[in-house]
């Protein structure tokens, strides 16, 4: 059983992490400070470095624990042997799509905030590293369906267009008050189609220059 004092660690901490998602997605995390971040959570700004050392530890708490859960969700879908190329990258794109939006408050924090290239092999940062993973598994579903080299540039200029696309459904609803599950049982015939029109579209594409 938890002490009193480890109870309330805990609660400051959780206000911590609360306030800083709210400022980050409000102000930008440049923009934001440890001082604001200790005053919205109603603590002392020498209490938060009990916590975390900088805003980066912060950005790194609130962003790796979700990222982690969805790559692990694309993966799985990646692996399934009883769906098709286009099943999987469907299923993948919904899940994204659903996880940005379950996240939406700060879901641009999550996915762009001290972002480098996606495209890139390695990254030194572990947050960049996890975004570079997930635009990995869409360019590898992206290939199976397409049949195109693993090293082709027109793979990789499609998966750019691809994930642009996926990213601007999501920053139409980012500001949006509808539930998730709302959201989801309204747009998903959308969702679907977007992709399936993409989809058609590469084909098509690579057909002319076949």
């Amino acid at each position: 059983m938890l002490t009193k004092q480890e109870i309330r660690s805990q609660a400051t901490k959780k206000e911590i992490l609360s306030a800083a998602a709210q400022l980050f997605n409000t102000k930008g995390f440049a923009s934001v400070t440890m001082r604001e971040i200790a005053k919205v959570a109603g603590c002392s700004h020498t209490t938060i470095y009990i916590y975390f050392k900088d805003k980066e530890a912060l950005l790194h708490q609130l962003s790796m624990p979700p990222l982690e859960e969805i790559k692990t969700q694309m993966e799985h879908i990646s692996l399934q042997l009883d769906l098709s190329p286009e099943e999987k990258l469907k299923m993948i794109s919904l899940d994204f799509i659903q996880f940005c939006l379950l996240h939406r408050n700060i879901y641009a924090t999550f996915i762009g905030e001290q972002a480098s290239r996606v495209d890139i092999e390695v990254s030194d940062n572990e947050i960049n590293t996890m975004r570079i993973s997930l635009f990995k598994l869409l360019e590898q579903s992206l290939q199976h369906c397409l049949v195109i080299k693993g090293n082709d540039e027109l793979l990789l200029m499609y998966t750019r267009i691809y994930f642009y696309t996926l990213h601007g459904i999501v920053s139409l609803y980012t500001r949006s008050d509808e539930s998730l599950e709302s959201m989801i049982e309204r747009l998903l015939p959308t969702f679907e189609e977007s992709i399936e029109v993409l989809l058609i579209g590469f084909k098509e594409r690579l057909k002319g220059a076949n």
